[in-house]
């Protein structure tokens, strides 16, 4: 048998000392969250990704009462800002949430699906995603790469092992 051990490296960050343009990404995605379509959890969750090219795309949580219908702000944000920005890499995506019973003070995660999608687009632009979480205030968590919070993630590198092309 051997024991191994994985360690994830990130940084904590209080918003004055995030950049201008980290800022405005937060500033979006905390935006956005507040269209956010959530009559079931009531956890209204906002994604804004900055691309490459500067522009800043947005997504906001989709639920639906067919559950597995619903759709995460992450996700949202990235399949629309391929499907306007083909081809431009991702630089940073930035997500927050906002909670209907008490204000969230901790950084919120993506979910596996969307952490999974991330680490496709890192695929597609052959370069790590920075993700930035905060909840509504408090401290924001800073991320270089899906790949970090995802170590046995299924890549593209599996398929071509075992599939033909």
């Amino acid at each position: 048998m051997q024991n191994k051990q994985l360690v994830l490296s990130y940084q904590i960050f209080e918003l004055s000392e995030l950049s201008q343009s980290d800022c405005e990404l937060l500033t979006r995605a905390r935006e956005v969250a507040k269209n956010a379509y959530a009559p079931y959890s009531h956890f209204k969750v906002g994604a804004a990704v900055l691309l490459e090219n500067s522009e800043i795309v947005v997504g906001c949580n989709q639920e639906n009462a067919a559950y597995p219908s619903g759709l995460c702000a992450e996700r949202i944000a990235l399949f629309s800002a391929y499907a306007q920005f083909p081809m431009i890499p991702v630089d940073t995506i930035a997500i927050t949430a906002i909670g209907n019973k008490s204000v969230i003070e901790e950084p919120i995660s993506p979910c596996g699906s969307c952490r999974q999608v991330i680490t496709e687009f890192e695929s597609i632009s052959k370069r790590p995603i920075r993700i930035l979480m905060q909840g509504e205030k408090g401290a924001i968590m800073c991320i270089d790469g899906a790949s970090t919070m995802l170590p046995f993630m299924f890549a593209e590198d599996v398929l071509k092992r075992y599939t033909k092309e």
